[in-house]
């Protein structure tokens, strides 16, 4: 690790701590303020990556989830109206999907990187949001991962309602992850602009 390497970790960690914090106020029916910040952990990883090359993206995304393992053990700690405000699935969940997602990330990337300026950072960042929300959504909520902590309540999040409000019945927290990735690929076609500036302005001074 150079210093170089120090602000990509920065942001990491405030991206992180961030969406920690947003997480916990809703916006509408099916987001968090935090949706619209995470997903820019994926533009912080695929700039070290162009920047710094793969070792250094790796690098930035462990620092990232140790800041997520420190914010889950405080959340854990704080009492809410409902219980802790970081349930042990919420961690487990959140943990998983932050590193996988962005490792995955870093190997599209890796694959793409001599390709077009914009279809790296656009198909791993798509990529890489995909299988997130699909990681965590499912630990988090599902019936099915009941196992990973039985005590945890998540019988409002697999109450069966129209999808989004509108579409067939399904659990609620399958419009949860719908709505996130909406989100998540929005963001990740409006942060191709301060991908591209930032690399440009890094060569310029290079």
């Amino acid at each position: 690790m150079t210093r170089a390497h120090f602000p990509g970790i920065a942001a990491m960690a405030a991206v992180v701590v961030t969406s920690n914090i947003l997480v916990q106020f809703l916006v509408g029916d099916w987001l968090t303020w935090g949706a619209f910040t995470y997903p820019f952990a994926f533009l912080v990883t695929d700039l070290m990556n162009r920047l710094h090359g793969p070792r250094a993206a790796r690098q930035v995304i462990l620092a990232g989830f140790v800041v997520g393992l420190v914010c889950s053990f405080v959340g854990s700690q704080i009492e809410g109206p409902f219980g802790p405000i970081v349930s042990l699935r919420v961690a487990i969940a959140s943990a998983t999907a932050f590193l996988v997602g962005q490792l995955l990330d870093v190997a599209v990337f890796n694959r793409l990187r001599q390709g077009s300026w914009w279809r790296a950072p656009f198909v791993a960042s798509v990529a890489g949001s995909i299988l997130d929300t699909v990681i965590f959504f499912s630990l988090a909520f599902s019936a099915t991962f009941s196992f990973i902590a039985p005590h945890v309540d998540v019988a409002w999040a697999n109450e069966i309602v129209p999808l989004l409000g509108r579409g067939p019945a399904a659990p609620l927290w399958q419009s949860l992850a719908i709505a996130d990735f909406s989100v998540k690929f929005a963001i990740a076609v409006f942060a191709l602009a301060p991908f591209r500036v930032a690399i440009g302005r890094y060569l310029n001074r290079v």
